[in-house]
């Protein structure tokens, strides 16, 4: 019997020993670390549970989409842990979350910060990272009681992602002054318009032009984000210093044939809708890859109408994408994708055409914000890699209005807008180390405007 209890035990022992190892607990902070990695993590946690599908964990995914019940409770929760720092919260006719921590000298604003809604079914660290490193940045200065030069201010930028308006970077794109009134009337899946929304986060929507920020209002912009690619991850390196965001361009294409019977007319008369779309996608992706860099190009959809299966298709929407950090390379591309549609139509006896719908134009990161960057991961012990950010973020509109750069930590497997998202606590709070480093060294550096 005694055998068999110590055998029990033993084996209780190994099953407990198994589920602690199964549960990645917060890194502890090396000594140097002026940031509280344990009480991000946890920040991180508490906000997954605003949007988590019920029953689910922290890595159970969530859905908390711009101008929503969902992100509007999230944002409650955390004002109040700002408030509870003594910081100044406001928002602003856009919807954009501000704490303001005063500097001792009268001087520009150091802006930083994130985003906190989410796609639908996305993940818990797409601008949660960087939203909650943001807080934590400022949890820690006031722990430390250490004082700026220049004013600090977290902000949480509005609908992000813009899934549900189709206006994604909608915030930001206020602040920069991108954004005319008309917007306000874009009605989302739940029958609310822009407006509503802007009305039940407080705001007047005739005040919306109010949200510009007066250019020489700031000093800079950091921002702290997971990749959301697998540069990182594969090489891995904990940090990236992002030298720009790549410029995005849109087209909506249509391929106009014929539509008549898939059984009676023959394969040389046909005026094919499809195959024509199916040939331009594929001269998309060749084209793109025809010379080198890291310039991607995505058609993401077909519309094939009428859509029988004894029909041949008569007309055919689908988009086309570029992206890159070089917007002559984007033009350069684009103009060879015409060309090769123009020989596809002719030989497909179709009208093929191509209506510009958007163009976000690439945005560079400041030197003076990547060598900060750079020398806060140094002086922390961490390796770091210049890379450039294929997804679009809000810094990319406040580069209208002043200097910026932004930190990439890894994403596990290149994984991004999916519950599968992830970054490990590690890796999170060397982000967060290194944006506390990077705004005490952008505030002795940078000088008056």
């Amino acid at each position: 019997m005694p055998i068999l209890k110590g055998c029990l035990l033993a084996g209780l022992l190994l099953v407990l020993i198994a589920l602690s190892l199964s549960q990645p607990a917060p890194a502890q902070a090396p000594a140097s670390f002026h940031i509280n990695p344990q009480r991000l993590w946890s920040t991180l946690e508490k906000l997954s549970e605003f949007g988590r599908p019920a029953g689910a964990g922290f890595e159970g995914g969530v859905t908390r989409l711009g101008f929503s019940d969902e992100d509007l409770a999230a944002r409650a929760w955390l004002t109040a842990q700002l408030r509870e720092l003594g910081l100044t919260v406001r928002v602003d006719p856009a919807g954009n979350l501000f704490a303001r921590r005063e500097g001792t000298e009268n001087l520009p604003v150091l802006l930083f910060g994130s985003h906190m809604d989410s796609v639908p079914n996305g993940g818990n660290f797409d601008g949660d990272v960087g939203s909650m490193g943001a807080l934590e940045v400022l949890r820690a200065l006031h722990d430390r009681g250490v004082n700026t030069r220049h004013p600090l201010e977290l902000v949480i930028w509005a609908n992000e992602e813009g899934h549900h308006f189709g206006r994604a970077v909608f915030g930001s794109a206020a602040a920069a002054g991108l954004l005319g009134p008309d917007v306000l009337d874009r009605r989302g899946s739940d029958g609310l318009t822009i407006a509503d929304w802007l009305r039940r986060y407080g705001q007047d929507p005739a005040r919306f032009a109010d949200a510009r920020i007066a250019k020489g209002a700031l000093a800079g912009y950091l921002e702290l984000h997971i990749e959301q690619g697998g540069i990182l991850d594969e090489k891995r390196i904990p940090i990236g210093i992002v030298q720009g965001i790549v410029g995005i361009n849109w087209w909506t294409c249509t391929a106009e044939g014929f539509a008549n019977h898939a059984g009676t007319t023959p394969m040389d008369r046909r005026a094919d809708a499809f195959a024509a779309a199916a040939r331009a996608a594929l001269a998309v992706r060749e084209e793109v890859r025809a010379e080198p860099g890291r310039q991607v190009g995505t058609v993401g959809y077909a519309k094939v109408q009428p859509g029988a299966r004894n029909i041949i298709p008569g007309r055919v929407e689908f988009p086309v994408e570029l992206r890159d950090l070089d917007a002559d390379k984007v033009a350069r591309i684009w103009a060879r994708i015409e060309q090769r549609f123009q020989k596809i139509a002719a030989e497909e006896n179709v009208k093929l055409t191509c209506v510009p719908l958007s163009r976000d134009i690439p945005a560079h990161t400041d030197p003076a914000f990547q060598q900060a960057i750079r020398d806060a991961a140094r002086d922390a012990g961490l390796a770091t890699l210049d890379l450039p950010s294929g997804a679009g973020h809000d810094a990319q509109n406040v580069a209208h209005l002043a200097p910026m750069g932004m930190i990439f930590v890894p994403s596990r497997g290149g994984i991004s807008h999916s519950p599968r998202e992830y970054s490990s606590p590690e890796h999170v709070a060397n982000g967060a180390e290194v944006l506390y480093r990077a705004l005490l060294l952008l505030d002795s550096r940078l000088s008056p405007h």
